[in-house]
């Protein structure tokens, strides 16, 4: 159901409804608003979007890195490109995300603008910008994104520890989302995003092995077939390191297949599967999920880029608040 680049007449109306609805509206959050940039850097959207292009053609993986960046990025200190401070007690160097990738694009494509308007284009909204179009290359929706952000000037390991974890119940991701602004549909609507990438044996092994006292051990709650497989990807004493599509069978396509497999007791991560077994989050997994999605139910292609929309307002900094940084990897001196 997602939306490419090559869309289908109704598709081109469901994306030109979500591009001017969203471009009605001069200023979404705190003072971002879309087309920040025509005047000051016209070029600097297709800039990040051509950079975002030749990374993904040499390696597919940073479309969901990217949309990984965006999200950690948000949840703490708001969208401010906190997270790509480098240094051995910034966010970027914390547990949670040590494993983040997509800085590479991001460092490239603020060398390109730099060059093309110095000191205009935020890192903040490279992150935003790049999260869209990593979207888009993996075949879901477009959208206008609202830019203005500016760069925050602190990053500290320590305000990672409320980002959503992958052990976290429904309750506490519950709260910890809606400490952003975010409410229930938000949280699994962007969950959602998992419907690209993978995820390392590590985060989720004990699901397979140890989890309960009885039986084999196993989170009762995965399909016994789709068991198996990940035990077979993941041995006990195997590699934690390795990889495994937190989508079976649609790793590299933005879709709905995710709430299906969650539906069908086949989610990775135990913080997915809940979403499936807690009646407060199953009816909008079974909305995107079921046969009439669209109707009665939710088109994700529809509310992903409202939910993105919404999550990139978080804390940003707009006006004389914070800085636009030189590097994306440093404060400016």
């Amino acid at each position: 159901m997602a939306l490419s680049w090559s869309l289908l007449p109704i598709g081109r109306l469901l994306y030109l409804a979500i591009s001017l609805s969203l471009a009605a509206t001069p200023a979404l959050g705190q003072g971002t608003r879309v087309g920040f940039y025509s005047s000051s850097c016209p070029q600097a959207e297709s800039i990040v979007r051509s950079t975002v292009q030749s990374h993904f053609s040499s390696d597919p993986t940073v479309a969901p890195g990217l949309l990984r960046v965006h999200f950690h990025d948000c949840f703490v200190q708001g969208c401010d490109a906190s997270i790509l401070i480098t240094g051995p007690s910034t966010e970027r160097n914390a547990p949670p995300n040590l494993l983040l990738r997509g800085f590479d694009a991001i460092d490239n494509a603020k060398t390109r603008l730099e060059a093309a308007c110095p000191g205009v284009v935020s890192c903040a909204d490279i992150i935003a910008l790049a999260a869209r179009d990593a979207v888009v290359l993996t075949g879901g929706a477009s959208w206008s994104v609202p830019t203005g952000r500016r760069d925050g000037l602190v990053s500290s390991a320590s305000d990672t520890a409320n980002l959503p974890a992958f052990t976290d119940s429904v309750d506490v991701q519950k709260q910890k989302f809606l400490d952003k602004g975010l409410d229930t549909q938000d949280l699994v609507t962007l969950v959602g995003g998992h419907t690209i990438g993978t995820s390392a044996c590590q985060f989720f092994r004990y699901r397979l092995y140890n989890f309960t006292t009885t039986g084999n051990g196993a989170d009762p709650s995965i399909d016994p077939t789709f068991l198996s497989q990940l035990q077979a990807l993941c041995p006990a004493n195997g590699d934690g390191t390795r990889r495994v599509a937190l989508d079976n069978g649609s790793v590299g396509r933005f879709d709905v297949s995710y709430f299906t497999n969650l539906r069908n007791s086949r989610g990775v991560l135990e913080s997915d599967q809940k979403l499936w077994t807690d009646a407060s989050t199953r009816v909008f997994v079974q909305r995107f999920a079921g046969p009439i999605s669209g109707l009665l139910g939710l088109r994700f292609d529809v509310e992903f880029p409202r939910a993105m929309v919404k999550m990139g307002n978080i804390g940003v900094k707009t006006g004389t608040d914070g800085e636009i940084r030189r590097v994306c990897t440093a404060f400016n001196s």
